[in-house]
């Protein structure tokens, strides 16, 4: 028997994580018929020319002709170190004191360039490019060398939660770290949604 064609869709492995698998986890027991495929990337995929039923990607990162369905919360952004770390180092108060500190870099995996850190408070907007000793092409493993003392990461807040609860992570310039909107699916506008795929969008549509 021919097995039908995955729902393809390329997302970061943070909504991966936080918003895709946890509804996947509960709609496809009910429906064996629908075959989901992720690719995980923290690039911004041609989801057309990459032959993809959609992708996941933040509300500000998506193309105006593409239909797009809020599928999770705002999110923010933490700076985050350890306990031992700042012992070492006084506590940043602005932006601009990110200079003085080790920080761990993030590299994205497609596009290769070191993401800037950007922050906001009052409507002001900063971009910052840091320096340290390590960088990551995965946020895991910042939020570990964070939580080793080897300096500053810059982390989705759920990714730093337990950490911060548990003593392990301190967090700073909180005040620089405004909510935003959060992940939404997106596909083209001309595109004909097949019933399994219009089932899939309504089990991740967000309706907090």
């Amino acid at each position: 028997m021919c097995q039908p064609r995955p729902i393809r869709i390329t997302t970061s492995e943070h909504a991966a994580h936080a918003v895709l698998w946890p509804a996947l986890e509960t709609l496809l027991p009910d429906y064996p018929d629908i075959h989901v495929e992720l690719s995980l990337d923290s690039g911004l995929a041609d989801i057309v020319t990459e032959r993809f039923d959609a992708g996941v990607r933040l509300g500000e990162a998506i193309a105006k002709d593409m239909i797009a369905v809020r599928i999770g919360p705002d999110l923010r952004m933490a700076v985050v170190g350890s306990p031992a770390y700042f012992k070492r180092h006084p506590i940043p108060r602005t932006p601009h004191d990110l200079a003085e500190h080790k920080c761990i870099n993030l590299r994205f995996l497609s596009a290769g360039g070191l993401y800037a850190w950007e922050l906001e408070k009052g409507g002001r907007e900063v971009r910052v490019r840091v320096e340290g000793q390590l960088a990551f092409n995965n946020v895991r493993m910042i939020v570990r060398a964070a939580t080793a003392g080897f300096g500053l990461g810059f982390v989705m807040e759920d990714q730093a939660d337990a950490h911060l609860a548990e003593g392990r992570l301190v967090r700073v310039l909180e005040d620089w770290c405004p909510p935003f909107s959060g992940y939404h699916l997106y596909y083209p506008s001309r595109r004909q949604p097949s019933a399994a795929f219009a089932l899939l969008v309504e089990a991740l549509r967000y309706r907090g």
